[in-house]
């Protein structure tokens, strides 16, 4: 066995034979993300690299430790890529088992899917320091529970993921970003008419950066495709609705920038009390009723927002009558790891369920303690 993984698995029977906390970290880079921060660092860097990669199959398996950076340059010498565009928030620390962990996906999550589509397959150690493997490298291998797809967004509250096989697919061929001045009402109109044609829409972008008056509402929409379908693609939506259509580089740019939360939107205001809040909404959703500005994502599906943590009750209320949820994504205090209750709470027969998990796989409960759910 690999001396690192050893020296994890000697960590984790310690730990649970003392019901010791465990803080599971790869990079650091999501700290910020979800709620308490507990326990002794259980750090997996030293855990890496990349285990197999069979470019003719488009599978690749990594060890979770692997720097995000580390994996999508291997795959781009291939021309290859995860279609989820995982957000790295700026810095290059993040690892593969944070990714799978965190479960965060990039703008073109609407239409490729999110990284619990790409997962194929797991091996992680339990909170009885056994190791276990489920799923495989193959879609069409599960019987039983997809536990492998379980562990994405778990935030390691069930165990420590040591090896993920993942699903990749080709760069594609084509790219092109088209910009419109709407009004949130009338882009996500046209994006839902455009959405029921066959276009090869990959991801999209609503902003406004201020609630003051005139200030610019711009959406931008991102194809990608064969050649032909992107130009075609182009040429009907231009016709359809006034816009231009902006240069590949600084268009790259700043999706780039959108997906790691760097554009001007997202800045850090003068306003500390103001957390960023991430809302999760059917795609088909009308516009919120709020007083504050908006960035939308995913065709209207996530959108995200700054407001006082003291808006939840307001917030939540306006995304449950539309069937989504309201949480708190980074909190107002940016020194502070997390906030209280952060994340929409749980129907009692959900939270059962969450409760009965973390007991089968984390039975001592030292896995990041309160990471999703106080109780939990």
């Amino acid at each position: 066995m690999d001396t690192a993984l050893q020296h994890l698995i000697d960590q984790i029977q310690t730990a649970a034979a003392q019901r010791t906390p465990l803080r599971i970290r790869g990079g650091g880079s999501k700290d910020f993300y979800g709620e308490a921060l507990q326990g002794a660092l259980l750090d997996t860097a030293a855990y890496c690299g990349i285990v197999s990669y069979e470019p003719s199959e488009l599978v690749v398996t990594v060890r979770a430790g692997t720097p995000l950076a580390e994996l999508e340059a291997a795959l781009a010498e291939k021309g290859q890529c995860l279609a989820f565009e995982p957000p790295r928030f700026g810095t290059l620390s993040g690892t593969c088992g944070g990714m799978v962990a965190a479960g965060l996906s990039g703008p073109a999550r609407a239409n490729a899917g999110g990284v619990r589509d790409y997962v194929l397959g797991v091996q992680l150690v339990n909170g009885r320091g056994e190791q276990l493997t489920f799923g495989g490298q193959v879609m069409k291998n599960v019987a039983g529970y997809d536990v492998s797809r379980l562990m994405t967004g778990a935030m390691g509250t069930l165990g420590l993921l040591t090896e993920i096989s993942l699903k990749v697919l080709p760069v594609a061929p084509a790219e092109a970003t088209l910009v419109f001045d709407l009004d949130q009402a009338s882009a996500l109109a046209q994006l839902h008419r455009w959405g029921a044609q066959p276009l090869p829409l990959n991801a999209s972008c609503w902003v406004r950066d201020d609630t003051a008056p005139n200030t610019p509402e711009l959406l931008f929409v991102r194809l990608r495709g064969a050649v032909a379908a992107v130009e075609s693609a182009c040429t009907k939506m231009l016709a359809d609705m006034p816009g231009s259509r902006m240069d590949n580089a600084q268009a790259g740019a700043d999706w780039t920038a959108c997906r790691d939360l760097k554009l001007p939107f997202f800045a850090t205001t003068a306003d500390t009390s103001l957390a960023l809040w991430r809302l999760s909404l059917p795609q088909t959703s009308a516009v919120l009723n709020l007083p504050w500005a908006q960035l939308v994502e995913w065709h209207g599906g996530q959108r995200w927002l700054r407001a006082p943590e003291s808006a939840r009750e307001q917030l939540q209320q306006s995304v449950a009558a539309v069937g989504g949820s309201a949480s708190i994504f980074i909190a107002a205090n940016a020194g502070t790891p997390g906030a209280k209750n952060c994340f929409s709470p749980l129907s009692p027969a959900i939270a059962q369920i969450h409760r009965r998990l973390k007991a089968e796989f984390d039975p001592a409960g030292i896995f990041n303690p309160g990471r999703l759910y106080a109780d939990i």
